[in-house]
């Protein structure tokens, strides 16, 4: 099985807070319907900065709202597991491969 990131880019925007509640309602419930195949369970960032040669910054260009790890067989499972996240229909999510490194 191959580790797979999945991240949350921004937030869903909802019209009461019934409506947020609904909504993390059924992605708590997607989440735990992952078992085994989650790895690593949602990580809020709730604030980014961004350190680079010009020193750092305010994180404002760091879309990433959170993450979290999944395995699966291939890319293309990760995303049929992506497509189930019910933060896809209020905004995006990426999913990428991750590459084990020796040491």
């Amino acid at each position: 099985m191959v580790q797979f990131l999945i991240t949350y880019m921004g937030q869903p925007q909802f019209n009461s807070p019934e409506e947020g509640q609904a909504h993390m309602g059924k992605w708590m419930s997607w989440m735990q319907g992952l078992g085994d195949a989650l790895v690593h369970p949602a990580t809020p960032l709730p604030k980014s900065v961004t350190v680079g040669p010009d020193g750092v910054g305010d994180g404002s260009g760091v879309p990433i709202s959170g993450f979290l790890i999944v395995e699966a067989a291939d890319l293309d499972a990760a995303i049929e597991i992506a497509k189930g996240d019910p933060f896809t229909a209020h905004a995006t999510v990426g999913v990428s491969e991750m590459m084990q490194m020796p040491g």
